[in-house]
This record gives structure tokens, C-alpha cells and sequence, in this order.
């Protein structure tokens, strides 16, 4: 299963994304003239205000769609994997990831490349999903899915460590580790809640199966969920749970 990912529907849908991004921002503290990579650096929105700081900073993102969209706000961006960054060696004062890493499949190779192209005593300041994130949600849709006799189609989907197992891995690969978090943060949806939420942080899930069950599945697993994040209003909260770090290479 592979996520797809699209720009504009991102962009509507999934904006809370870089708008809650300043704790991670400010544990960074990126400062004028130092090089930094953004990696994952989706449509660019969050990555323009790292340049705004005056720091130098290069995108990378999986997505071409996305790296499109982020060349067209002016930044620096390319299209590369996590585990095999298209850059040099000693290349970065810094690394800085959001809301990325729980989508990549090979943290080995991830953080080998991370330590790669950092400078002796750069630091790798992230913030991903954490241990329990949107748990709610995934146990809705799985079973859903189960119910359909798919519910395979979610394994392996995303990586939500804890704080302590994280931490060995960072430090198995010659990191520093100076602060690492686990911070809950039920986060309140905008237009099309819940559904929105699933055709955009699911859409590999939903593609996955056959055509005529996607919107099903989306009915069901919001129907399931109901009771528990959404208000009387009609809000939708997401249950997110993130896991933020910096460490030192």
C-alpha cells in the first residue's frame, strides 16, 4: 500500500499540520545563514517560515506533487526517499522533520542518511506520531476494514514509537538525544472532519480497495467514531498523540 498524496486537497484538509508546528519549530530555533533540510517538506507552507527566519533551507519530499507545490511558493525543494537523500556528505547544520516520519518504512536507512548528511554536531530536530496516536481512529477503521475482509490493508501503514524505544534507535545510530517528548494533542478538524480526514490521510488505504466500497468504509468507520470525536456541534477532534525530538549528531 502506498500513500498518494495530494497537494491541493493537503493543503485544504490538512493545513492544522504546519499550523501546529511551532513547538518543533522552536525547539529547532533555526537561526540566519545556517543550512537546513526540510525533510518532508510537503507543499512548502512550513518551510517557508523556517526561510523567513534567514536560515538556508532545501526541501525534500517524496512526493512530486508536493515538491511542485512548494517550488511554486519559492522554495529550494527536490524529490528524494528519506533513506537515500539525493545530497552530499557533511551537507547540513541541521534536519528538521514534521508530521513525516511515522510514514517512512526504513528508519535504519532513514536516520544512516539523516547522520550522513549533517555536519559533525548538527542536530535532528523532529516532531512524527507518537505511541497512541489517532488511535481511536485506526481501531474504527480497521474494523470496518475487517468487517469487509480487508482489514490487511492497514498493516504497516505508519510507526508510532514510544519515547524510550525511539530513543535507543536514535542513539544505535550515533545520536545525541537531548530531549525526546511524547505530547498529546486532540486536534480539532476542519470543513469535512472526519470524512475529509480519511480520503486524505488514508487515500492509499481507501485506493487499496475496490471502488465501490471506499465511500462504505468512510460512512462506517465516521458512523463508529461518532460518539467519541465529534461534538454536539458536529466538530470532529482527531485523537493525536506526537512524538517530538531533538538530537545531536
Amino acid at each position: 500500500m502506498t500513500q498518494n498524496w495530494n497537494a491541493e486537497q493537503y493543503g485544504k484538509v490538512g493545513a492544522f499540520v504546519h499550523q501546529l508546528a511551532g513547538g518543533v519549530v522552536e525547539w529547532l530555533a533555526p537561526q540566519p545563514g545556517e543550512q537546513i533540510l526540510d525533510l518532508g517538506c510537503g507543499d512548502g507552507q512550513l518551510t517557508a517560515r523556517l526561510a523567513a527566519t534567514g536560515a538556508i533551507v532545501t526541501g525534500v519530499d517524496a512526493s512530486a506533487d508536493m515538491v511542485a507545490a512548494a517550488k511554486s511558493r519559492g522554495i529550494d525543494a527536490v524529490t528524494g526517499s528519506a533513506d537515500h537523500l539525493p545530497f552530499r556528505d557533511a551537507n547540513f547544520d541541521a534536519v528538521f522533520s514534521n508530521a513525516v516520519l511515522h510514514w517512512v518504512r526504513n528508519h535504519e536507512a532513514m536516520l544512516t542518511e539523516v547522520r550522513r548528511v549533517l555536519r559533525p554536531g548538527g542536530r535532528f530536530v523532529a516532531e512524527m506520531g507518537g505511541h497512541g496516536n489517532v488511535a481511536a481512529i485506526l481501531t474504527a477503521l480497521v474494523a470496518t476494514l475487517a468487517r469487509h475482509d480487508y482489514a490487511d490493508v492497514e498493516d504497516g501503514v505508519n510507526y508510532y514509537p514510544t519515547p524510550e524505544s525511539y530513543r535507543r534507535r536514535l542513539e544505535r545510530h550515533g545520536f545525541k538525544v537531548e530531549r525526546i517528548e511524547l505530547i498529546p494533542r486532540p486536534t480539532l478538524l476542519g470543513e469535512g472532519g472526519m470524512q475529509a480526514w480519511l480520503r486524505t490521510f488514508r487515500s492509499g488505504v481507501l485506493t487499496a480497495l475496490p471502488e465501490n466500497l471506499r465511500e462504505t468504509v468512510v460512512a462506517e468507520t465516521c458512523a463508529l467514531l461518532t460518539p467519541a470525536l465529534r461534538d454536539e456541534d458536529d466538530n470532529w477532534t482527531a485523537d493525536y498523540v506526537r512524538l517530538r525530538f531533538i538530537a545531536q549528531a
